[in-house]
């Protein structure tokens, strides 16, 4: 498994997480399968959030494993908040209580990481910090990061915060580049041209803020998986020959695409299939070479300017 140095090198992590949003209704037996075949692969990093199957998500994952100091030792565990129904809320009360349930729901005294789930319009960036200080203080949260959040958000955000925000999970695939595209597109007057993210790939690595990539497999928002789509025949004919050279599954070709870019994206695998859990991990084994990575890029309909 390749590992990455974050939180500017206090946090040595597998480049591949696992994503627990669907776990909430698995049984104890197939989580702790899951998990443990996770860890057997090299990946040492879980991503939850509060909201995922209502919290469920959290408590199976804890109970399935048998939580014990020895074993949360092994991992790092990050979790989401501030969506609450029919609003986003990053009011401190919220935060802090957001993070008790958590701890209590996975069994441990401590988050790794803690994200701000979505932008939340009426934050105020300083009852955010007095949220943030207070849970470092007490040992209850490592380090901090945000979801879905631009630039400009994020530096409003970092005003009012003593510590550094080190992640922004986005949704990035093979057929959701936006933040890629407008790259290179800059100053073309087409689509994929548009300013739409303010730079956050760009800001990102500036700022050493290690991007986190949700839905690798999904094409539009929820839609559906590209591999073996109907709907992309030249990019499934491109993934299907790199995969046979390399002796993969196409699912290890389209995680290594992310995995490829210099940004040291983090993919986050949401699958709840063991064999593909395992397929998808032999991504770290291979290194897309800059022709292939364009090759596909190019075969999922994103011509070069």
């Amino acid at each position: 498994m390749k590992t990455l140095n974050l939180c500017d090198g206090a946090m040595r992590a597998s480049q591949i997480i696992l994503g627990c949003m669907r776990i909430s209704n698995m049984e104890d037996s197939a989580v702790e399968t899951l998990v443990r075949t996770a860890m057997e692969q090299g990946i040492n990093f879980f991503d939850h959030a509060d909201i995922y199957g209502g919290g469920r998500s959290e408590s199976v994952f804890a109970r399935a494993i048998h939580m014990n100091p020895a074993l949360r030792e092994k991992m790092i565990l990050q979790s989401k908040c501030g969506i609450r129904p029919g609003q986003y809320d990053f009011s401190k009360e919220h935060i802090l209580s957001s993070v008790e349930g958590s701890l209590k729901r996975l069994n441990t005294e401590y988050l790794d990481v803690l994200l701000l789930h979505r932008p939340d319009t009426l934050m105020e960036p300083e009852e955010v910090g007095e949220a943030f200080e207070r849970l470092h203080e007490s040992g209850k949260v490592r380090y901090f990061g945000v979801s879905n959040q631009n630039p400009l958000t994020m530096q409003l955000l970092q005003s009012g915060l003593k510590q550094k925000l080190c992640f922004n999970q986005m949704q990035l695939s093979l057929t959701n580049s936006g933040m890629i595209d407008q790259g290179l597109y800059a100053n073309m007057q087409v689509g994929r041209g548009i300013w739409r993210d303010g730079g956050v790939l760009e800001y990102c690595r500036l700022n050493r803020i290690t991007l986190q990539a949700w839905s690798p497999m999904q094409y539009g928002f929820f839609e559906g998986v590209f591999l073996g789509n109907e709907k992309f025949p030249e990019l499934n004919k491109k993934i299907d020959e790199i995969a046979v050279r390399y002796g993969v599954t196409g699912t290890a070709v389209a995680i290594a695409w992310i995995m490829r870019h210099p940004a040291g994206i983090q993919p986050i695998l949401g699958t709840t299939n063991v064999k593909r859990l395992v397929e998808s991990c032999r991504a770290a084994d291979f290194t897309l070479t800059r022709t292939e990575w364009y090759e596909l890029y190019q075969a999922a309909g994103e011509n070069l300017p």
